[in-house]
C-alpha cells in the first residue's frame, strides 16, 4: 500500500498541474463568468507582417472548436472585447451568431496592430443578464465611408456600417450563405448595387481614396466592372478584363491602367484592392502590391456602383457576375500594411487571430481537459450520456455480482466444511436438526442447495410408502432432480452477465460513433466559418475523440470484471459439479439396497 500511496500523492499535482495552467490576470467584471484569449500575432509564427498596420477593424471568427456556445446567451448580447490591460473595452459588433451551428462572426476594432509582435485582447462572456452593447459604426474608424456585409434580407439593400449611413438604393440579385465572410452578394450580369452621392464620399480632385472587397467570378470573356465611378468625362474603374483585375482611372477615353499579370482563379474567392495616394495608384491582389501607375484622382461626387458600369458610360463595361462580399471604401490611401492584413485575416486561413484557452472567472481555467470538454457537440453529448448509463450500470453488475459471489463462496466452504464432519450419513444435515449460526453460515450456499434439493426428493419418496428402497433407477432420478437444481443455480451465477457483454463490445462502437459524427460536424463548422488552421481542426477532433475515449473506459472495466466473474463463477460451477457426484456416490453406498424407512428413522 505504501508504494501506492506515495505515486498517487506524486500524481496528483501532476495532474493538477496538466489541466490546471497558471492563473490569469485580474477580471475585468465579475458579472461575466468565462473569457477566451485572442492573439493578434504578426511575427513570422502568425501572420508575418514587418510594418506597423494601425489600427484595424480585426475578424474574430468563432466556432464549436474555440468557443463555447452554450455558455453565452444564444444571440451573442453577453460578447465583450477587452483590450490587452483588461481594463478597456473595445468597440465591435456581431455580423452573424449562429449557436445552433456553432458559428459566428465578429468585428472587433483593435486600436493599435504593431508589425511583428503578439498583441492580446480578451473575449469574455458567460452573462445571462447582459444587455446589447455592439456598436457597428465604432467599430470601424472614420476614415471608413461605406461598408457593407451583405447581412441583410433577402431583396432588402445593403446597409452602411460606417457612421455615414451610405445605404445603398438598389440591392444585387440575392444573398448567399457562405461566402469569405458569412454572407455575401449575387450577382447575375444583370443588378448592380448603386449608392447616391454624398459628401462623405465625394473624392476632391488629387485626392486619396481606398477601394477594397472580396469577389468570387464566374468565367469571363470581356472587360467587367466590378466598382464604377464616373463623372465629366472621368472614369475610375476596379474590374476584370479576361479574369485579369485592372484598374482604369482618368479620362474615360483613354485612362490610364492598371493590370495584373495573370487572371484571377475562376470560382474562387480573391480579395482585390485599390489606393490612391494623390499622385500613385496602386493595384492589390490578395493583399499584394502587384502594379501602380502615376496618376491623380480626378473629382467625384457622383453615384458608386458595384458589381457593374454607371449607366450609358462611354465605352461601357459589362456587369459583374459572380459574388462579392465586404466591400470598402475609405476617404484615405490605407497603407499596404493593412491590407495584406485585411487580406489575410479574412480569408479561411487566417494566422493573425490565435484563439488560447478559456478560464473561469475564478482565475484557473478548465486546462486541455477543459478544452475538450467545452468543444464537444450535442451529438457526441448524447453518446457519451448513453455510455455513462452504460458504465454505470456495468460497475452496478460488477459490485452485485461480486458481492453475491463472494458470499456464495463462503458459505459453499462452510457447508463443505459441515457436510464432511457428517460424512456418514448424507441426509443428517437435516434444516430442523442445523444451528441458528449454521443456518446463517450456510444460508447463501448454491451447494446447500442442491443437498437439499435431493435430500427433499428422498424424503418425499419415503412419504408415499412405509417401506423404500432407493434402486439405482432411484438414484438417477435424484441426480436429475439435483442436475436441474444446478442448472438453476448456474442461471442464477450467470444472470446480469449480459449487460457486461454489451457495455464490453457495444462501448467502443459507440464511442466510435460520436468520434465519426463529432468530426463530420467539426469539419462542417470550419467549412461555414471559413478558418482553416490547426487551432480550429484541433480542438473539435480532441473533443470528438473524447466519445471514443468514453467507449473505451467503458469496456475496459466491464472486460476486467466480465472475465474475473466468469472465472470464480466457472470455479462455483466446477464445486457444484463435484459436489452433485460426490453426494449421489454417497447415497448409493448408504442406502442403495436399504430400507429406507427404517434407516431414517
Amino acid at each position: 500500500m505504501k508504494p501506492l500511496r506515495s505515486f498517487s500523492l506524486w500524481l496528483l499535482p501532476v495532474l493538477l498541474m496538466a489541466f490546471a495552467p497558471s492563473a490569469a490576470n485580474a477580471w475585468w467584471e465579475k458579472d461575466w463568468s468565462f473569457r477566451k484569449q485572442i492573439t493578434i500575432d504578426t511575427t513570422p509564427k502568425g501572420a508575418n507582417i514587418a510594418q506597423a498596420v494601425g489600427r484595424m477593424p480585426v475578424l474574430v471568427r468563432l466556432h464549436s472548436g474555440n468557443f463555447s456556445f452554450g455558455d453565452a446567451q444564444e444571440n451573442g448580447t453577453d460578447l465583450r472585447f477587452v483590450a490587452a490591460d483588461d481594463k478597456t473595452p473595445l468597440a465591435y459588433h456581431i455580423e452573424s451568431f449562429d449557436p445552433l451551428l456553432g458559428v459566428a462572426t465578429i468585428w472587433v476594432d483593435v486600436p493599435d496592430v504593431a508589425g511583428g509582435t503578439a498583441k492580446n485582447i480578451w473575449l469574455y462572456y458567460g452573462n445571462k443578464k447582459a444587455t446589447p452593447s455592439t456598436d457597428a459604426a465604432g467599430t470601424f474608424d472614420s476614415d471608413y465611408t461605406l461598408i457593407y456585409h451583405f447581412d441583410d434580407a433577402a431583396g432588402a439593400s445593403p446597409k452602411d456600417k460606417t457612421a455615414y449611413g451610405n445605404n445603398a438604393q438598389s440591392a444585387p440579385a440575392g444573398y448567399d450563405d457562405g461566402a469569405i465572410i458569412g454572407k455575401g452578394a449575387r450577382f447575375s450580369g444583370t443588378s448592380t448595387i448603386t449608392t447616391p452621392a454624398s459628401p462623405s464620399l465625394a473624392i476632391q480632385p488629387g485626392g486619396q481614396f481606398t477601394f477594397s472587397a472580396w469577389i468570387k467570378s464566374t468565367p469571363v470573356t470581356g472587360p467587367v466592372a466590378i466598382f464604377s465611378r464616373r463623372q465629366g468625362g472621368v472614369v475610375m474603374i476596379v474590374g476584370l478584363d479576361q479574369g485579369i483585375p485592372f484598374v482604369d482611372v482618368g479620362q474615360d477615353t483613354a485612362p490610364q491602367r492598371i493590370a495584373a499579370a495573370q487572371p484571377i482563379v475562376k470560382d474562387q474567392w480573391t480579395h482585390i484592392a485599390a489606393t490612391a495616394d494623390g499622385k500613385i495608384v496602386t493595384l492589390y491582389v490578395n493583399g499584394r502590391s502587384i502594379g501602380t501607375v502615376a496618376a491623380a484622382l480626378p473629382g467625384f461626387n457622383s453615384p458608386t456602383v458595384l458589381g457593374g458600369d454607371v449607366a450609358g458610360g462611354t465605352p461601357a463595361f459589362a456587369n459583374f457576375t459572380g459574388e462579392m462580399d465586404e466591400p470598402r471604401l475609405s476617404k484615405i490611401a490605407r497603407p499596404e500594411a493593412l491590407i495584406f492584413a485585411d487580406a489575410i485575416s479574412q480569408s479561411g486561413d487566417s494566422k493573425l487571430v490565435v484563439y488560447g484557452q478559456d478560464e473561469k472567472q475564478s482565475g484557473f481555467s478548465f486546462g486541455y481537459f477543459g478544452i475538450i470538454v467545452q468543444s464537444v457537440t450535442i451529438d457526441a453529448w448524447v453518446v457519451i450520456s448513453i455510455l455513462g448509463v452504460m458504465a454505470m450500470l456495468s460497475w452496478f453488475v460488477m459490485w452485485t455480482k461480486a458481492s453475491y459471489i463472494n458470499a456464495v463462496d463462503r458459505a459453499n466452504n462452510a457447508f463443505i466444511e459441515l457436510f464432511r464432519d457428517h460424512s456418514g450419513d448424507p441426509l443428517s444435515l437435516d434444516e430442523t436438526k442445523l444451528s441458528a449460526k449454521d443456518k446463517r453460515r450456510v444460508g447463501a450456499s448454491s451447494i446447500y442447495r442442491l443437498y437439499r434439493a435431493g435430500a427433499q426428493e428422498i424424503r418425499r419418496r419415503a412419504s408415499s410408502g412405509s417401506r423404500l428402497v432407493l434402486n439405482a433407477e432411484a438414484i438417477e432420478v435424484i441426480r436429475a432432480v439435483v442436475d436441474a437444481t444446478l442448472v438453476r443455480e448456474n442461471q442464477r451465477l450467470a444472470r446480469s452477465m449480459v449487460l457486461l457483454t454489451i457495455s464490453i463490445s457495444g462501448g467502443p462502437f459507440l464511442g466510435l460513433l460520436g468520434t465519426v459524427v463529432g468530426v463530420m460536424i467539426t469539419f462542417a463548422a470550419i467549412a461555414a466559418s471559413g478558418d482553416v488552421n490547426v487551432n480550429a481542426i484541433a480542438p473539435g477532433i480532441s473533443a470528438a475523440l473524447l466519445a471514443t475515449v468514453a467507449g473505451l473506459a467503458v469496456a475496459i472495466p466491464a472486460l476486467f470484471g466480465y472475465n474475473y466473474l466468469l472465472i470464480r463463477s466457472k470455479n462455483i460451477t466446477a464445486d457444484m459439479q463435484v459436489f452433485v457426484d460426490e453426494f449421489v456416490t454417497r447415497l448409493s453406498e448408504v442406502y442403495a439396497g436399504r430400507d429406507f424407512t427404517r434407516a431414517a428413522e
